[in-house]
């Protein structure tokens, strides 16, 4: 049996999804710069997706710019926001992902502004204490604090953090990559300046996003060399792939509530089965799904001889699972995420990720399997 329990790297392409995107690979493949009739079809096939796109967040399609996914979202909102708006002080947390926390060490570094890293507790949540503080000694800072960590899962409570940012005069951008189609979002209830989608997240295609920029808060160029997205991002769009993408979360805000009920059940039952089955197993970042992604279950396991082999037994068994973000396979440092929580590292921990396609027989063989390994490691 294979399970495929890795949803929070990048998440099956949904049937339907493939099927929108279809014709735009095979016979509607003008370019849609072009003014002849292949190219105004196209284009107008960009448009609806924006459309699309931007109901659901409600919204108008000109605040929508379709992007190459969340990380260059990131940084277009990071860098342009800085640049635009003359902004000298940045302020993040630890905890962000890499598209954000190496982007602003780079400006940093570079000396285009100063940064200052917001408190948070042992799971994840931000200190909006401290947060206050620092904005209290630097107004119109940019703040950049995404909506759930892709590690641990623990939720950024959006409207506070908005409000703050309000009442200091500061730019908000939240990284929405982990939650974009995942929750429904009233953008213009929201006092958020960014938000940023990368479509692979939740059944659409991967190498295409957007960045979601408030009206009030207009931003220069990104990428040059072409009058595309309304003169902010040169280059030929990715037509299929943003019609995939409007197309996947569309679908996502009509099946959202059966999704949520289905995937939410299988993260408590597995979590309930893993405390009684492997003692004790610890888990990190919050559990509860009011302050916790839904989707993501992270699991820190007892410590034993071949703790660092967790990820490649339960490959070989079959389980696919991640030991934190897919940005940073490759790399022997360890989860940043857990490190900057004081983590114990020494125990090994394993981010199981589910989606609408998970099934409950999956979780029971992933359990037999982790049951069956820990069995085994205790006899050691």
């Amino acid at each position: 049996m294979k399970v495929y329990l890795d949803n929070a790297a990048t998440t099956r392409l949904d049937e339907e999804v493939l099927k929108a995107m279809m014709p735009l690979l095979a016979e509607d493949f003008g370019n849609p710069s072009s003014i002849h009739s292949f190219g105004r079809k196209t284009r107008a096939s960009i448009e609806t997706a924006r459309k699309t796109v931007a109901k659901i967040l409600n919204v108008t399609p000109a605040e929508i710019f379709f992007t190459s996914g969340g990380t260059e979202a990131d940084n277009m909102a990071i860098t342009q926001s800085i640049e635009t708006h003359g902004i000298t002080h940045v302020i993040s947390s630890q905890i962000e992902h890499h598209a954000v926390e190496h982007t602003i060490k780079v400006l940093e570094k570079a000396g285009k502004i100063k940064a200052s890293w917001v408190k948070s507790d042992k799971n994840g949540n931000i200190d909006l204490i401290n947060l206050e503080e620092l904005l209290k000694n630097n107004p119109r800072s940019l703040v950049s604090l995404m909506h759930a960590n892709n590690e641990i899962g623990t939720l950024l409570p959006l409207k506070e953090v908005g409000e703050l940012c309000e009442k200091y005069n500061a730019i908000f951008h939240s990284d929405t990559v982990q939650t974009m189609g995942h929750y429904k979002m009233n953008l213009r209830e929201l006092k958020v300046h960014f938000v940023t989608c990368a479509a692979h997240k939740f059944h659409g295609p991967k190498g295409v996003g957007f960045l979601y920029i408030n009206h009030l808060c207009k931003i220069s160029p990104f990428i040059h060399g072409g009058a595309q997205e309304r003169n902010m991002r040169g280059g030929t769009e990715n037509v299929a792939g943003i019609i995939g993408l409007a197309k996947a979360l569309d679908i996502c805000f009509n099946e959202m509530e059966a999704h949520q009920k289905h995937i939410m059940e299988l993260k408590d039952y597995m979590r309930e089965s893993l405390i009684k089955k492997i003692p004790d197993i610890e888990f990190n970042g919050e559990v509860s799904h009011d302050k916790s992604l839904y989707t993501v279950l992270n699991c820190r396991f007892p410590n034993h001889p071949d703790a660092e082999m967790i990820l490649f037994n339960l490959d070989i068994m079959g389980i696919a699972a991640s030991g934190g973000s897919a940005c940073s396979s490759g790399s022997n440092q360890g989860s940043h995420v857990l490190r900057g929580l004081g983590i114990e590292m020494e125990r090994p921990s394993v981010r199981f990720s589910f989606s609408k396609y998970t099934t409950k027989e999956e979780i029971d063989f992933t359990l037999s399997k982790l049951t069956e390994l820990f069995a085994v490691k205790a006899k050691v």
